[in-house]
């Protein structure tokens, strides 16, 4: 039997995460980081190969550097921490985020980027309605992302890695973003609804108390989300979307 959706048109907010839910920049970053981490490993001489389910596990939804940090330690490989202006050949974990961060700058600014179509067709929706809506992302290029696939305006605030940085919150899958979130947008968790496609991130909404965690599947597993706290599972952000919603299945 499919699951009940929430109504996200009565929510007091809608807080959603960015790469992987509202644009597919989470490619572009999965790609970013294989290259860097595939370099890493051949000249550290590191024999287990880097694959998409490292991706999952320890990089995906979480801050930059905490993401190398996890990464290099599942390989039982400890570096020093270095600092934020590190040169992206440094061997710090800062020196390989940077790194990591040039080559998804270089891609997204060559190739562009645009919304899911689903995603963005529930956008429209919710703000027509004028539910408040909010961006969560552990990344630091969220702004940029949002400018470049011309969805900045829908959204009322922004909390992604640059802010987290500046306020001292902890990466997902603490609950520190997704309630600094609630706070900015001036919702209730307890009557809101938090948007995920990483493990990571739906344990950081439901920590922060969110009435509803939807996951998107878009590689991290339905099970695996659900696990980590989302309360409903789709494949598709258009299902939310109500001319659309019978005819687009859920996640079994």
């Amino acid at each position: 039997m499919p699951e009940a959706l929430p109504d996200l048109f009565h929510a007091d907010g809608v807080l959603f995460d960015l790469d992987g839910v509202l644009t597919p920049t989470a490619e572009v970053h999965m790609r970013a980081w294989k290259v860097v981490f595939d370099d890493v490993f051949a000249r550290w001489g590191i024999t287990s190969p880097y694959t998409d389910a490292d991706y999952y596990d320890y990089v995906d939804g979480k801050k930059r550097y905490d993401g190398v940090a996890s990464l290099l330690r599942s390989r039982n490989v400890e570096v020093p921490w270095g600092e934020v202006d590190d040169d992206p050949s440094a061997e710090t974990i800062c020196g390989i985020g940077n790194r990591k961060n040039a080559a998804f700058a270089q891609s997204l600014r060559g190739q562009g980027i645009a919304p899911y179509p689903g995603s963005l067709a529930v956008v429209e929706a919710l703000h027509a309605a004028g539910i408040p809506l909010g961006v969560v992302s552990s990344s630091k290029n969220a702004e940029e992302v949002l400018a470049a696939a011309g969805i900045r305006s829908f959204f009322r605030i922004v909390v992604d890695g640059v802010v987290a940085e500046r306020d001292g919150l902890a990466s997902k899958p603490a609950a520190d973003m997704f309630a600094a979130g609630a706070v900015a947008l001036g919702v209730d968790p307890a009557r809101s609804v938090a948007v995920e496609d990483a493990t990571s991130g739906a344990a950081s909404a439901a920590a922060a108390g969110y009435a509803s965690v939807i996951g998107v599947d878009r590689g991290a597993g339905a099970d695996a989300l659900r696990a980590a706290g989302a309360t409903v599972v789709v494949g598709d952000l258009a299902v939310f979307v109500p001319d659309t919603r019978t005819d687009i299945p859920e996640t079994a």
